[in-house]
């Protein structure tokens, strides 16, 4: 490379990562926490934890549970099946009135299984995994901090192809550079850390940001997808399809009527009608999904007459309806199991060790070259 070229790719590879490396680091720490993000959370919330494994309870049972506990409440709630015996059953209200004004922020309850009694009511912001999750996703800033994040994304993989390209030692001293050694002393310690994080974290690290990407800046990256492969659009159905007066049908019979169509599904979600008078919403998770709590295979009910109103099957999804499903699974680790997970966990600190090993590095730069231009002043 000649070198006034790789000092240009010095300087991007430098202001970039110098720049904004906190920011890159704080989301790849805020990231690493939100991979666990459940398990945290009934780690600082104990009472959440579920006392004896159970099956889990049939939908109906648990609308008849909240309208209990909350009869005020008559807009929809999202019920969310728990993920094993022996983890809580989850259920959100949105749009209450207590955060209006505050953008997202549903009322979050979580429900033992067994005797469906309440052991967390919160609000969506108000406690520590979703203010962590506000954090990562839009800087605590609204969709104008989404925006910042995906940008920012764009810029971590600037810095990392810059870095690929003022290391790439070229295909004979290839295998020599990727000796995973660390040498002695301070400077070249600093130096081999700093080189081998990123080369070895490269392509873990490229993934999480580019899924990260995607995610943050949807309007941009469905437009792109769409024009390679066509994306059918979502539907959400009328509201009123209840007569006023009239009774809906009960969630399990509407989630009988989405079993005809996904029989070796697992049922993930169940969105209520609401007094609107909406679609019941049935999500199912099926074998080669990537994603399990967040399933993508649905059936839209009627609410009034239990008819079928809409269905997605992923499983006739197009090439890029496939690819944004894996968006998040990937972006988590949730695609593959608990060793993805980790893998995703891991990921989230190599920004962090980037950054203050980059940092360092500049350090060590800076003083050499003062301590050769105190040389050269000497010699004169």
């Amino acid at each position: 490379m000649k070198p006034a070229l790789r000092r240009a790719w010095l300087r991007v590879h430098l202001y970039v990562g110098l720049g904004l490396g906190g920011l890159f680091a704080l989301l790849g720490l805020s990231g690493s926490g939100l991979v666990f993000y459940l398990e945290l959370d009934e780690f600082l919330n104990p009472q959440i934890a579920v006392a004896r494994p159970a099956p889990a309870p049939s939908p109906e049972a648990v609308f008849r549970r909240l309208q209990a506990l909350h009869p005020e409440r008559d807009g929809p709630w999202r019920i969310e099946m728990p993920l094993a015996a022996d983890r809580p059953l989850l259920a959100r209200y949105y749009g209450p009135p207590e955060t209006a004004g505050r953008g997202f922020a549903p009322l979050m309850l979580t429900l033992d299984p067994l005797t469906l009694a309440e052991t967390s009511h919160r609000f969506w912001g108000d406690y520590a995994m979703t203010w962590l999750y506000d954090l990562h996703y839009t800087l605590l800033a609204g969709p104008t901090g989404r925006t910042l994040v995906g940008w920012a994304g764009v810029l971590l993989l600037v810095s990392l192809l810059t870095g690929l390209v003022l290391w790439w030692p070229g295909p004979a001293r290839l295998r020599a550079a990727l000796k995973p050694a660390l040498r002695k002393g301070r400077v070249r310690l600093t130096y081999d850390l700093h080189v081998l994080g990123g080369v070895y974290g490269l392509v873990l690290l490229a993934v999480l940001v580019f899924t990260g990407v995607v995610l943050a800046l949807p309007e941009l990256a469905r437009p792109l997808v769409a024009a390679v492969s066509p994306l059918a659009p979502g539907f959400r159905g009328p509201a009123g399809l209840v007569e006023e007066g009239g009774a809906a049908i009960s969630l399990d019979a509407a989630l009988a009527s989405a079993r005809r169509h996904f029989p070796d599904g697992e049922l993930r979600w169940v969105e209520t009608p609401g007094a609107q008078g909406r679609p019941i919403s049935l999500r199912f998770h099926r074998a080669g999904e990537p994603g399990r709590r967040f399933a993508r295979n649905q059936v839209w009910i009627d609410p009034g007459s239990g008819g079928v109103l809409a269905i997605r099957d992923t499983r006739q999804d197009s090439a890029g309806e496939r690819f944004l499903d894996w968006m998040h699974p990937l972006h988590n680790g949730e695609a593959f199991g608990l060793a993805g997970r980790l893998l995703a966990f891991a990921g989230g600190l190599l920004p962090t060790l980037l950054l203050v090993t980059g940092w360092l590095r500049w350090r060590h730069k800076c003083a050499a070259r003062r301590l050769s231009a105190a040389r050269r002043v000497a010699a004169r």
